[in-house]
């Protein structure tokens, strides 16, 4: 049963930090591209950031470059996306999610590309 489990969320001011966690579990962690996507209220999930499964390739949304930064281990079977310089519109629900095929693009950010997703993780960022 593959599963993903979101945590490291919570309030921050802006101008803050938080780091995301997600542990990965029912699949070869290491043969897949790994992504963050947030869906704020009344909006569509928007892709952020995607890692390719060697962990060497990155590629961000423009509003999050320079800000945010994903990163694995694939030893733990963990991403991470840590986030600096917050800002109020950051605000969201933040996912991981698992790329749909092993050894696939981390160039593909569209949201049908990933297949697996987990629960969720609210971030408030205050003004």
């Amino acid at each position: 049963q593959v599963q993903l489990v979101e945590s490291g969320g919570g309030l921050v001011q802006a101008g803050g930090s938080l780091r995301l966690s997600c542990a990965a579990s029912g699949r070869t962690f290491s043969r897949y591209v790994m992504g963050w996507f947030r869906q704020a209220p009344g909006k569509e999930r928007e892709f952020l950031a995607a890692i390719s499964w060697t962990g060497d390739r990155t590629v961000y949304t423009e509003s999050v470059k320079g800000r945010f930064t994903i990163s694995r281990d694939n030893a733990k079977a963990m991403v991470y996306l840590q986030m600096n310089s917050l800002k109020p519109e950051d605000t969201a629900v933040y996912y991981c999610a698992f790329g749909r095929t092993p050894f696939g693009s981390y160039r593909d950010t569209r949201t049908n590309e990933y297949d697996y997703w987990g629960q969720g993780t609210q971030v408030t960022v205050s003004s």
